[in-house]
């Protein structure tokens, strides 16, 4: 693929990471917090696959924490370590705010509250805010 189209790619993939962070505060925003926790879990992995599409490859997963280890330019990621962690907890993210059998005899609802909320935006947005710097960068 050309680097314009690589970086027409990952600005799609950007704005949709966008889309499920916004998805993310409104959902909040309305106490629906385990679906908060899932969209902002969801907004960092699209930001982290729009990073992959930049260089013209396919970040494959779900794991947010596998998408950062995995990118073959890890020079790009400064403070890699804060990258890992902010990933390692939206990982936690994935399922068990969708199903209710992967939590012992409660629902989602029930197991996820504002501050999981909040933080789970927090760290989406440190990846979203990062996506775009990368993006912006001239000659990426």
């Amino acid at each position: 693929m050309s680097q314009s189209k690589d970086h027409h790619e990952a600005a799609r993939w950007l704005s949709t990471a966008q889309d499920d962070l916004r998805a993310a505060r409104a959902l909040r925003d309305n106490a629906m917090h385990a679906h908060a926790c899932f969209n902002a879990q969801q907004s960092a992995e699209k930001a982290m696959k729009a990073i992959w599409r930049l260089y013209g490859l396919d970040g494959w997963g779900h794991s947010i924490q596998r998408l950062v280890m995995d990118f073959p330019h890890p020079e790009l990621f400064e403070r890699r370590s804060e990258w890992l962690q902010c990933a390692a907890i939206l990982d936690r993210f994935y399922i068990p705010t969708r199903y209710p059998d992967s939590l012992p005899d409660l629902t989602p609802a029930q197991n996820y509250f504002l501050a999981d909320a909040e933080a789970a935006i927090q760290h989406a947005d440190f990846f979203l805010q990062a996506a775009q710097e990368i993006l912006s960068r001239p000659n990426t």
